[in-house]
């Protein structure tokens, strides 16, 4: 799963091209919180400075990324355990205590999926997440499994914003970009988003989300 972005000053997201009937939901830091800091200011008893050290050269998020393209757990381990034979402990603990990183659902958005299931809506999810991670989330979190479909970043061996990941769903189920609703967090995939002609918003809140949803019909 990719970092969380710091959260910008509230900002409308442009005003859609069309009036879309699917909505296409990013997972992390969208449906549910993910952080490393979560775990590791208990791993470094509370040292800010040691732990984002360890976060910006060790277990970095580019490391993190190639889990999120496809690369296994137990060979990001080794091969960064070698490297830094001394962290080898905290390394592990990224992959064998990754749960401890998602303290809970994000506020708000879960009951919004929710509810455009129940409105009879077709949704789907585009997410930069390992297989193996998803798994153990949508164990945790039922709202997760409510997806009509999921490209999982880790399966197709592609990342957001690569626009070839989003290319994936829409032929896959054969969308016309402009019937799509698409929900980030990243202003990155957003734009990548709207270059192939989606309808995009930057998540920065449930409330604003649903408000736009609200007006364009979605709920």
């Amino acid at each position: 799963m990719t970092a969380p972005d710091a959260v910008p000053s509230a900002q409308p997201s442009a005003q859609p091209s069309a009036r879309p009937s699917i909505v296409v939901f990013d997972i992390g830091q969208v449906l549910i919180q993910w952080d490393p800091r979560h775990l590791y200011r208990d791993l470094f008893d509370g040292d800010e400075d040691l732990m984002e050290d360890f976060l910006a050269n060790v277990c970095t998020m580019d490391w993190n990324l190639e889990q999120d393209r496809g690369r296994s757990w137990e060979e990001a381990v080794a091969l960064l355990a070698a490297e830094h034979p001394y962290c080898s402990e905290l390394i592990r603990a990224y992959h064998e205590r990754w749960e401890e990183m998602v303290p809970g659902p994000v506020e708000g958005t879960p009951e919004i999926l929710m509810e455009l299931k129940r409105r009879g809506r077709t949704v789907y999810a585009i997410t930069n997440f390992s297989v193996e991670k998803l798994e153990l989330s949508r164990k945790r979190f039922d709202f997760l499994t409510l997806f009509d479909d999921v490209v999982v970043s880790g399966e197709v061996k592609l990342i957001k914003p690569d626009p070839a990941i989003f290319r994936v769903l829409l032929d896959r189920h054969g969308l016309d970009p402009s019937d799509t609703y698409f929900i980030d967090d990243s202003p990155a995939n957003v734009e990548a988003a709207r270059s192939l002609g989606m309808n995009a918003h930057h998540f920065t809140g449930a409330g604003p989300l649903r408000a736009e949803m609200e007006a364009l019909g979605l709920l």
